[in-house]
Formats: structure tokens, sequence, C-alpha cells
């Protein structure tokens, strides 16, 4: 917004003006959406507990899973409720400081969810190409570095995001064609260079995306090179059955992930704003939904102990009548 002699203030709001051209459907859409994230409050809520009420899945492997379900949910939560208010209430002013803030969420919890699958691969390399020193190298202490280390870095590189867009002038537009606030989609409406904040934020994607695809790869790769040298069909089988659900979940994670990114940058023109708007809302839905599902599904330990609990309640209720 512009004062006098080229000195600007901040706009008081943004408006979220949802998915362009697809106002009439917005309802529709939001059922889909509201689905997925009931399924992720369930999915991820009864993992996180069922991980700490089995002493049996007290393994790395379901810790590093745990922490994925909770930075699911915050992930997720960040976003969907602003979107279904939109959809079903027309409430699409948000204040900007509020945006700043939802803005470092998205982006820092995405950045944190990366991190956790590259110690999820990292922890499937220990597991296969070193199971005899498992859990002398992934214990407890360890695991719990790793994921503060991981949340560190995903909240430090995104805390320059909000000052880097708050010193941008706001002097033509407050709409924003979008269902929360992306980092690109605000900086857009600004009336000055975002050649810094464009810069930063392929920095970002260098020092988190690029560096835990590279991690993951090197991973599956020294992964892939144990397991063929094993002698026994049936051991290649199982030590690479227990990595189905964790490349799964990789390509849910990233191939959205990638889209939105490049999209954003290099597509604007080329590819319609309401498809962008729609996969960059699932990027943030669909690996909450299915992570928990996947996993419920390939892993046998946490089927197995499923089962065992609902059978647990049912006795228990048949005993109470």
């Amino acid at each position: 917004m512009l004062v006098s002699n080229n000195s600007y203030v901040p706009p008081k709001y943004f408006i979220l003006n949802g998915i362009p051209g697809l106002e009439r459907v917005h309802v529709w859409i939001s059922l889909p959406f509201c689905t997925m994230y009931i399924i992720s409050l369930l999915g991820n809520l009864g993992l996180v507990y069922l991980i700490h009420h089995e002493e049996s899945l007290h393994h790395p492997m379901y810790f590093f899973l745990a922490m994925l379900s909770l930075v699911d949910l915050f992930t997720c939560t960040t976003t969907l409720p602003n979107a279904l208010c939109i959809f079903w209430f027309n409430l699409k002013e948000i204040n900007f400081n509020a945006c700043l803030v939802q803005m470092f969420f998205v982006h820092g919890f995405t950045g944190v969810e990366s991190g956790v699958l590259m110690l999820m691969a990292l922890d499937r390399y220990v597991a296969i190409c070193y199971p005899l020193r498992y859990a002398t190298i992934l214990t407890n202490p360890i695991i719990a570095k790793a994921g503060l280390v991981t949340f560190l870095r995903g909240a430090l590189l995104m805390i320059p995001f909000p000052f880097l867009v708050k010193r941008l002038p706001f002097c033509q537009s407050n709409i924003i064609s979008h269902t929360y606030c992306d980092h690109m989609s605000v900086v857009k409406l600004s009336c000055a260079s975002i050649k810094v904040n464009v810069i930063y934020g392929l920095v970002v994607a260098l020092l988190i995306g690029v560096f835990d695809i590279s991690c993951i790869s090197v991973s599956y790769t020294m992964i892939l090179r144990a397991v063929v040298s094993l002698s026994s069909a049936d051991a290649r089988q199982k030590a690479f059955s227990t990595c189905t659900a964790h490349i799964s979940a990789i390509i849910v994670t990233y191939v959205p992930a990638f889209f939105t990114f490049f999209t954003h940058r290099f597509g604007g023109h080329t590819i319609p704003s309401s498809l962008h708007i729609i996969v960059a809302n699932l990027y943030l839905l669909l690996p909450p939904a299915l992570n928990p599902i996947v996993y419920g599904v390939k892993t046998k330990q946490i089927r197995d102990n499923v089962i065992k609990l609902l059978q647990g309640e049912k006795g228990a209720s048949t005993q109470d009548k």
C-alpha cells in the first residue's frame, strides 16, 4: 500500500480467493478435501497412539514413523481448516501477520517432513546393511537428536521467509489466488523486485529437497546392492518388502512437491492456476491421508497390532455386557 514519497505500509489483510474459476464448485471440492482431512486426523493419531501403546513397536523404524505422523498432522492442520472456511463460509480474509505465520508453518513442516523421510531411508539402510549393529547404531538418544536436528533445520531455514516478505511493498492487489499463504503466491503480489525471495527459495530447496533426495537415493542404492547380493530369494523379498511402504510415502510426497515447485517458477503461464492450486493442496493432504493406510497395509507388525488392539477392545466390551 502506497503512503507517500515512495514509502509503503504492509496491507492489513489479504484475500485468499480459493480456486479461481471453480468458485461454483467450491462446496463439491471441499468434500474430498474434508474426507482426506478426517482420514488424516484419525489415521495419524491412531498410528501415534498405537506406537506409543504397543511395546513391540518401540523400535527405530516406528519411532521415525511416529515423527512422520505428527508432522503430517501439523502440516495439513495449518491449511485445511482455513481452506474449508473459504469453501463453506466464503471467509476469505486473513490478517497480514497471520498470513506470514501460516506461510512459516506450511513451509517449515513440509521441510521437516522431507527430513523425516530422509531419516527413515537411513533407518532402512542401517537395518538391511548392518542388521547386527542396528540396535546399537540407532539408539533412542540418537533418534531423538536426529529428530531435533531435522526440526531445527526446517524451522531455521524458514524463519527468513516472513521477513523477506514483510520488506516487500504491496501497492496493488491484495488478492491471493490460493487457499493458503504460499510464499511464491504472496510475493507475486508485490510491486517490487522479488529476486531475493526467489533466490532464497531456490537455496532452501537445494539445502532441504536436493540434499534429502540425494541421501535417500544413496541409501536405496546401497540397500539394492545389499539385497541383490543375498543368496536366498525369500531373504531378498523379505528385505525389500520392509522398504515398500517408505518408497510409497516418498512418491506420494515428492511428486506433487516437485510439480508445485516447478510450476510456480517455470510453468506459471502454461499450466492452469486451478490445477496448480489443487495439486498444491493435495501435496499437503495426500501424504497425511495415505501414509497411515499404506503403512497399515504394508507393515505386518502394525497390521497385527491393530487387529490385536481391536480384538482386545471387543473382548473388553463383551465382558462388560
